[in-house]
């Protein structure tokens, strides 16, 4: 395969859309550890970072792989073997595996960000959830729910806060900076809160608090490169960061393939990214292609055939399937690029 990689389609397809009326927008493309290629462009600029919505859940998952690696966390026991205050209402039997592969039963479960940030409350909140439908038997799409509790669980059997936990044994070892839990005076140069975005934008979401809170679900803040860098590292595993096992079952083994009731398509999950089609069919027809798209468009991915990975963030879209097609067009002229 050719290392001559053209990346001028991605440009003038990120500029048009740009003159369509979107707001900011900002790509990078990273193969062999390195970013090849990164553009931003209305008022984003290099270091413009944007809230990555539920992009961010694979990034928390990943941590949670350490924790298996490490022998210290078993996907098949149930959470409250290791948060016993999980149990109540119900919840005694429900499995890590079927919370990391949202078949838990409670999707709609509520965690505000600052009860999710604070400890006491936040078990408090785990504690009072009750089931919605019976463990194992539905996949039904967890927004937040399911990863507050693998925040928890990271934060109960590290003894350290989850957060911080991501940036010592994720992000900083990767070489990059800390995504999650990012106080409001570090916030500056946020797209979603630019002066540029509009009302409803600003409004729909507390962009500010999902950050600081650092929401495992969805309250990443980082750069197009940062995402594409982290897909790299899954890639690449430097310096032998994960176990080797865990991170190619957490990367290529399809543990879920009941059906995405939203989507009507398979689920394909596996214990933290989307495997080729289901959910992620952002990304085109790929089979081995693994990522997270997140709302507003937002979408990080890899795929293994080719060493690509790619990363698409936008701000300033309010439309419903607007920044879902658009993230998709732009990771499919991503794929196109070695092939």
């Amino acid at each position: 395969m050719s290392e001559q990689l053209d990346f001028s389609a991605l440009a003038e397809a990120a500029e048009k859309e740009i003159a369509g009326g979107l707001t900011a927008c900002q790509f990078a493309v990273a193969r062999g550890n390195e970013i090849r290629f990164t553009r931003s462009c209305g008022s984003a600029n290099e270091s413009t970072r944007f809230w990555i919505a539920s992009a961010t859940k694979p990034i928390v998952s990943s941590a949670v792989w350490l924790l298996i690696g490490d022998g210290k966390l078993d996907v098949a026991r149930p959470v409250a073997h290791y948060v016993p205050e999980f149990a109540a209402n119900g919840k005694q039997d429900v499995t890590v595996e079927q919370v990391m592969l949202m078949t838990a039963g409670f999707p709609s479960a509520p965690m505000s960000s600052t009860d999710g940030a604070d400890a006491a409350r936040r078990i408090a909140r785990l504690a009072a959830w009750t089931l919605e439908t019976e463990p194992g038997t539905q996949y039904v799409y967890h927004p937040m729910s399911a990863h507050w509790v693998l925040a928890e669980l990271i934060e109960r059997i590290s003894g350290q806060d989850f957060r911080d936990f991501v940036e010592d044994r994720i992000t900083r070892p990767l070489g990059l900076p800390r995504v999650l839990g990012i106080p409001r005076d570090q916030q500056d140069g946020l797209a979603q809160l630019s002066a540029e975005a509009s009302p409803e934008t600003r409004a729909a979401f507390d962009y500010a608090a999902k950050i600081e809170a650092g929401e495992p679900g969805g309250g990443g803040l980082m750069t197009a490169a940062t995402l594409a860098l982290f897909y790299q590292g899954l890639l690449h595993n430097p310096g032998g960061l994960w176990n080797p096992e865990v991170l190619a079952d957490g990367l290529g083994n399809v543990r879920c393939t009941l059906p995405d009731p939203l989507l009507g398509m398979p689920a394909n999950r596996t214990l933290g990214v989307v495997v080729g089609a289901g959910f992620g069919s952002t990304w085109g027809k790929s089979p081995t292609a693994f990522g997270w798209p997140g709302a507003g468009g937002q979408i990080g991915f890899a795929e293994p055939a080719t060493g690509i990975s790619f990363a698409f963030l936008q701000s300033g879209d309010n439309d419903a399937t607007g920044p879902f097609l658009r993230g998709s067009r732009m990771s499919n002229l991503a794929l196109k690029l070695l092939r």
